[in-house]
Formats: C-alpha cells, sequence, structure tokens
C-alpha cells in the first residue's frame, strides 16, 4: 500500500481525478466519508467562506476538483427596505495578499491578508449565487452552504427580527426544497471591534442567533455558527463552545486570530496551536460539543487529521487554496485540485498515509474491511 500511494501521488500530479475518494476506497480500503450539517459527504475537505467562494466560475471549478463542500462569501442580512444593522462589513475586498507568517516559535507558515470583510453587494444577487450553488448541489453532489452575518445587538439592544425575517427566506426561496442550511458567521474583524469586547454579548449571539434563523425559514433551517477566536482566554474559546452545542445544529471552530496593529486576520501556526489547544481543553473537561468543522492552518493531512481526533468531523480551508503553484507538488490543474492532491496522497504527511500509520500503530481497526475516517472524529 506504501508503494501504491507514492505512485498514486506521483501519477495524480498531472491530473487529479475528480473521485478520488473512491479511487481511495477501492485502492487502500479506506473510506474517507463523513458529514456537515447533517449533509453527507465524500471526504472532510471544504472550502471556507470568503474571497474564492463568490461566484459560479468559482464553485464550478471547485466541483471538478472534486471538493466536499463549499461556504459562500459571507453576505450582510438587510431588511425589506435594504437596510443592514451590520453595514460596516459590507466593504469592497481589497486584492488579497498571500505572505509568509512566521509563529512565535518559529515555525514558517502562510497566511492570507485583506482589509474588507463581507459581501458587498445586495441580497437579490447574493440570491442567485446561492440558486447557482444549489444547481451545482442537485447536479453533481458538492453541497454548497449561504452564509450570513445577521444582526449582531449590544447586551441591551434588542434584534433587528426585520432583518432575520426577510434575509432567511430571501435564502430559503433561493434554496428550494428542503431545510435552509446557513453559517451565521462571527467574524475575526469582530474580534478587533468594539462589538466583540463583552463576554455576555458574545455568548448571548450564539444562544439567541440559530433559533431566530429558524424561526424564520419556511422550511426549516440547519444553523452553523462559525465561530470567532475571540479577545479572551482559552476558557473562553470552550464556553462558546458549549453555548453552540445548546444552541446550534453545527459549529466551525474557529474563525481567525486578528492582528489589531495591522488592523487584519491572519491564519499560520499561532492559528491552529491555539485551535487545538481550545479544542483539548474543551474536550479534557468533557463539556458537551456541538457536531465540529475545523479552521485553521489546514495545511497537511496531519494537521487535519488532528482536528479530527479533537472532534472535527470535517475542515474548512481557505489560505492553502492561494498559495503560490511552486508550493504544492502538483504540475498541473486548479489550486483546489493541487491543494487536494497535497492532502489526501502525500506519501508521509497526506491523509490516506495518516490513516494507514495509525492502522500499523494499533490506533484505528478496519471495519468490513476498510478504515473509517469517522473512527478518528474524537477518538
Amino acid at each position: 500500500m506504501r508503494a501504491r500511494l507514492s505512485a498514486d501521488f506521483e501519477r495524480f500530479r498531472r491530473e487529479l481525478p475528480r473521485d478520488f475518494a473512491d479511487h481511495v476506497r477501492q485502492a487502500y480500503g479506506v473510506n474517507l466519508a463523513t458529514h456537515y450539517l447533517g449533509m453527507p459527504l465524500p471526504h472532510p475537505i471544504g472550502k471556507g467562506s470568503g474571497q474564492l467562494s463568490l461566484n459560479a466560475d468559482q464553485l464550478e471549478t471547485d466541483c471538478v476538483a472534486g471538493l466536499a463542500y463549499v461556504v459562500l462569501k459571507t453576505v450582510i442580512a438587510e431588511d425589506p427596505s435594504g437596510a443592514r444593522a451590520m453595514d460596516a462589513w459590507a466593504i469592497h475586498e481589497t486584492r488579497m495578499r498571500v505572505e509568509p507568517r512566521r509563529a512565535r516559535d518559529g515555525r514558517e507558515g502562510w497566511t492570507v491578508t485583506w482589509k474588507g470583510r463581507g459581501w458587498d453587494r445586495d441580497l437579490a444577487a447574493y440570491c442567485e449565487l446561492v440558486r447557482s450553488g444549489r444547481r451545482i448541489m442537485d447536479e453533481h453532489g458538492m453541497l454548497v452552504v449561504p452564509s450570513v452575518k445577521y444582526h449582531l445587538p449590544r447586551v441591551d439592544e434588542p434584534f433587528r427580527d426585520a432583518e432575520y425575517v426577510h434575509t432567511t427566506a430571501e435564502l430559503a426561496r433561493a434554496w428550494g426544497a428542503g431545510p435552509l442550511l446557513v453559517e451565521q458567521d462571527f467574524s475575526p474583524t469582530l474580534a478587533g471591534d468594539a462589538l466583540g469586547d463583552e463576554r455576555a454579548r458574545i455568548l448571548r449571539w450564539i444562544a439567541e442567533v440559530p433559533a431566530r434563523v429558524r424561526a424564520a425559514a419556511p422550511g426549516g433551517a440547519r444553523v452553523s455558527l462559525k465561530l470567532m477566536n475571540a479577545r479572551f482566554d482559552d476558557d473562553f474559546q470552550v464556553a462558546m463552545l458549549e453555548a453552540a452545542a445548546r444552541s446550534a445544529d453545527a459549529a466551525v471552530a474557529f474563525n481567525r486570530l486578528f492582528d489589531a496593529e495591522l488592523g487584519a486576520a491572519y491564519g499560520g501556526w499561532d492559528l491552529s496551536d491555539r485551535n487545538f489547544r481550545a479544542l483539548a481543553l474543551a474536550r479534557g473537561r468533557g463539556v458537551s460539543l456541538p457536531p465540529l468543522a475545523g479552521s485553521g492552518n489546514v495545511c497537511s493531512g496531519h494537521l487535519l487529521l488532528e482536528y479530527a481526533r479533537l472532534g472535527c468531523a470535517s475542515v474548512q480551508l481557505h489560505t492553502f487554496f492561494q498559495l503560490p503553484l511552486g508550493a504544492y507538488p502538483a504540475t498541473a490543474g486548479s489550486r483546489t485540485q493541487r491543494a487536494l492532491h497535497a492532502l489526501v496522497f502525500h506519501p508521509i504527511d497526506g491523509l490516506v498515509a495518516g490513516l494507514l500509520d495509525r492502522a500499523d500503530q494499533g490506533q484505528l481497526e478496519r471495519r468490513g474491511g476498510e478504515l473509517h475516517f469517522l473512527d478518528v472524529v474524537g477518538a
């Protein structure tokens, strides 16, 4: 199997098969199937909300590459008149800069820097993107999930329910049959904003937003909360997870760190270190956790499996899909294909290699002749 994996790694440098999860199952007896928001996925690798998921062409490219799911760029909720309480987040994106980022301990990683925030067009245009995503989902199976920043009030302020009702109803109409799937984005810039400077305020958002979204969706909704790295200690990260377990259908742990001096969010090894520390603390305390997706510095199958071990059934990447072409071992294909090739098939650091290693070490057993990725989740 090791020789076959090395051969596949070399062969797929030129072209990654779209159905690579099926190939992995047939060739290695490794079942990568998992789930997000109650929906089945062929493997655990998805794309997080951002600049790489704001038009139909990007979705088509990701679908051809074989990505499991995509979360759309975050739209800012509006009321029937078009007014948006969170309008400060509807900022046109500046050009993204992919940059090296040295961690506190000296490890070199990558981050992407830009000054923009959410979707800067209106809700009607966003609903067209949702329709495109749903068509791709129905025809080809790649899950596409809308992302929203709904009104987030101060402690003594009521929620603007008109925004919740109008935005959710429009998204549900664009989504079509079945319960609406949606992420509420607690973006990293909230950590640098006065809105995010009180624990009670943030916990109120987590407790109350999902129920408001479900109530506003005519056919029901499943709500995931993309939790931010707040400006507080790891105990508060655990408190957010506990609150999300009581209110949400899923949660993403966690959004990027915020650099107050630069006025921008960042990733790299400091981000994954903090995320792992908070997830390990939550598991060590035995707290109840929501179904989780991991996010932050997923740059290898090894990192992906660490998120899985700490309870994440899938991961959402952004930076790793934007590296210079020379940073990928593949020599052809879209960046999404090149990233998937490295994450899945690298003979040392890839996902398949990591699962085979666990089996060799007696940490993972075959069931029905197969190793199952889901058996690693929370193990």
